[in-house]
């Protein structure tokens, strides 16, 4: 008899101990973020899955392009002399490369986007027409101590960046002094432009200037940037898309962005980057005075979809507390796996959420899986609390919970602030419905 009454009390123990009730309800949180995990994990695929789209498209449409235009590249060559072993001298004769870079460049350009579908995901695809135009002071060989003597002027190439070439949508020519030339693919060196197109041009120490003008049509997807070789470049680019991204190491320096599409000026001069006019052979990256405009999608739902699972210890918390105070509150006994079959409702809404977004915009998809977890939970309640007040309660708080949640999410600059002041009521609202239950007395209370 002593062995039953004892289990007996146990048992007791175990259904009335109000610590042993919120450890439980704390473990099951932490088995509840198992799930939530695998959720994050799975928009985290989907996320690889889409950029893996996106790349496949752009690969065959045109990437993110970088035009770089327009320089100067005249040969010349060196003598330098070496002993031999039996003490002649002998001469070597080595060929170099001068670059000279524009004096004004002028790039105006049409940015015409199109959305592309590969299955559920989308694509920002674009085709740009660009007009280069600009000119090219005499070469001044002298400021780069080479004797023009040395200087082969029948060699001299320009060369046109692009980061993409087979996205060329023309055949590129250039107007240099009046003079059509055709350009060919491929650069005569590497030294200032890794991919692109050139073709040979008249140079010679008579002349003082040399005028340039190009017309240039191209594909491309998510951007375009431009690399400021003049000693003053100026670039306007407009476009109808409406919600652009200005990126790179300079800012327009006047921009206008409307439901219209926008339109950014910028005016670069050679002192705001970090290298020179004219330069021999191999230069530093010129890359990292790249600037630009990323044509970016108005809304990225796997963004907000991870933004939401941010909050899932949140949502599992709060309602596992309002069961709790219920339980507290009306003596009604909630078994663990009660509890669980809730969270699981719970983690199913991130799913039904993710599953939704990618075929309907982020706002509708909430509010579908909102109700549909809400109306679960709300109707297994139900039968939990034998409660019709109860029961509107729990469904009044789990609306708010819900709306606060997707309050947050849209409001990404104010989001802490939003989650703070939140956070603050709501724990006040929970000392305030507990100030007046006494714990340690609550098993003696409730004991039948």
């Amino acid at each position: 008899m002593e062995n039953k009454s004892f289990f007996d009390r146990i048992n007791e123990w175990v259904r009335t101990s109000v610590g042993l009730k919120v450890f439980t309800i704390a473990f099951l949180v932490l088995i509840l973020l198992i799930p939530v995990s695998m959720v994050e994990d799975l928009i985290r695929e989907r996320e690889i899955y889409q950029q893996e789209v996106i790349y496949e498209v752009s690969q065959k449409w045109g990437e993110h392009q970088t035009v770089t235009a327009i320089v100067l590249n005249i040969p010349y060559h060196t003598f330098s002399s070496v002993k031999n072993d039996d003490g002649t001298e002998k001469i070597i004769k080595a060929k170099h490369v001068a670059h000279f870079l524009p004096t004004t460049l002028n790039i105006s350009g049409d940015i015409k986007p199109e959305k592309r579908y590969r299955g559920i995901y989308e694509v920002v695809l674009y085709n740009c027409d660009l007009d280069i135009d600009g000119f090219f002071d005499r070469p001044n060989f002298k400021k780069l101590n080479i004797d023009q003597q040395n200087v082969e002027w029948d060699q001299a190439t320009i060369s046109l960046g692009l980061s993409d070439l087979r996205s060329i949508q023309n055949d590129v020519h250039i107007n240099w002094n009046n003079l059509e030339l055709e350009f060919d693919p491929g650069v005569k060196d590497n030294d200032v432009v890794r991919s692109g197109i050139s073709t040979t041009v008249p140079v010679n120490d008579t002349l003082t200037q040399y005028k340039f003008k190009v017309n240039l049509n191209f594909n491309g997807s998510s951007g375009i940037g431009f690399t400021p070789l003049g000693k003053v470049t100026k670039v306007n680019v407009t476009s109808i898309w409406s919600e652009p991204k200005f990126d790179g190491a300079f800012l327009p320096d006047n921009r206008e962005v409307n439901n219209s599409g926008f339109t950014a000026n910028w005016e670069i001069l050679h002192l705001n980057r970090n290298y020179p006019q004219e330069f021999t052979d191999a230069l530093g990256n010129v890359s990292l005075s790249d600037f630009g405009v990323s044509l970016i999608m108005p809304v990225d739902e796997y963004q907000k979809n991870m933004r939401s699972v941010k909050y899932a210890v949140m949502f599992i918390s709060l309602t596992f507390l309002i069961y709790f105070f219920s339980q507290i509150k009306t003596r009604i006994k909630i078994h663990p796996i009660q509890y669980l079959i809730v969270g699981l409702a719970l983690c199913l809404f991130f799913t039904l959420l993710l599953a939704l977004s990618e075929h309907i915009s982020f706002g509708p998809a909430y509010l579908v899986a909102s109700i549909a977890i809400i109306g679960m939970i709300t109707a297994y309640s139900y039968f939990i609390f034998k409660d019709n007040l109860l029961t509107k309660i729990l469904l009044g708080i789990l609306i708010m919970l819900y709306g606060f949640i997707y309050v947050i999410i849209q409001l990404q600059d104010y989001s802490l602030l939003i989650g703070s002041i939140g956070l603050f009521i709501i724990l006040g609202v929970i000392m305030y419905l507990s100030r007046n239950i006494d714990w340690y007395n609550y098993n003696s209370d409730s004991s039948e």
